[in-house]
This record gives structure tokens, sequence and C-alpha cells, in this order.
């Protein structure tokens, strides 16, 4: 499957193309991947990334890029390696894009689009304790944090984004 083009007001998600790849060596060469598990090298890199663009045709969802005035400024959407309890709802932008709303805003896009595409009662966002920022983003869209629902790492925060109305 090929992911469907969203837009919003100043944002385009669209399929991950190959130009995308250079964008996510730098996000996990950088310190910014300290959540994810550290820094990688470009070989690891490549793997975490190719592993998330085969997820479209493997299980018909994936993660969007997201384009602002034609620059890729992040990337945001379903990710499910094989290791994850299921789809789990996450995202990402550069340096040169935090704090601009744009994560938020793609955030609300891609959650319209999974609400409306599944028969998912909700999705989880799984996320470092220690990474304030984005367990506020996840909140922002009406998140809410469950304990209930496992997590990948021990001490994960869960946050639970309810579908039901969400298209």
């Amino acid at each position: 499957m090929i992911a469907p083009t969203l837009y919003t007001d100043r944002l385009v998600l669209r399929m991950p193309q190959l130009a995308d790849f250079d964008h996510h060596v730098a996000f996990h060469a950088s310190p910014r991947a300290a959540f994810e598990g550290g820094t990688k090298s470009r070989k690891s890199a490549w793997k975490i990334w190719a592993g998330d663009v085969a997820s479209w045709a493997l299980r018909g969802y994936g993660a969007f890029s997201v384009e602002m005035d034609g620059v890729f400024v992040g990337e945001v959407g379903i990710y499910q390696p094989d290791h994850f309890p299921g789809p789990e709802f996450g995202w990402m932008v550069t340096a040169a894009a935090e704090g601009r709303g744009i994560a938020h805003e793609a955030s609300r896009a891609a959650l319209s689009w999974v609400g409306s595409s599944f028969d998912w009662p909700y999705i989880t966002s799984i996320i470092d304790p220690d990474n304030a920022r984005s367990i506020a983003l996840g909140l922002r869209p009406g998140g809410t944090i469950d304990r209930t629902l496992p997590g990948v790492d021990p001490g994960d925060v869960v946050i639970r984004h309810d579908l039901r109305g969400a298209a």
C-alpha cells in the first residue's frame, strides 16, 4: 500500500521517499535520539527507517513524511515493529521545525486519518517517561495516560488516543 497524501493548512503528509532518509540519519546521530534508544549509526538508522517504510506494504499503515513549503520537517504516523504490543502512534520533527506547532498539526491530521481508516477503538503512544515534551504533545490532541496499557520498556508512559469520533 502507498500512503495517502493528507493536507493541513501548512503541511503535506505523504509517503516517505528515499530523499527523506538523510533526515533520519541526522536525527539518529543527534542528541534528539536520546528517547529513541540513543544515537545510532547510518547503518542502524537505515534498518529502522526501512522497516518503518515497509510497514505501509506489510501492514497497510505506517509513518507519513511531513513537509512544509516543500521541505521535510518531520514524520508522524503508525509504528509497529515486531516487538511492539500493537500499533503505536508517534512523531518526530527536525530541530529546525521544533516549537512551531508542526508535530501537533501533523498529529491531528494523522489521527483523524487513523480514526477514519481503521476500526480501532484507540491507538497508543508509547513514550519514555523522561520525554516531557513528547508526553505533553501526546496529551494535546485529547490523549490520556492509561497505566493499564502495555508499553515496550518498563516505565513507559502510554497515552491512549480514543479514535471513536476522531474521523
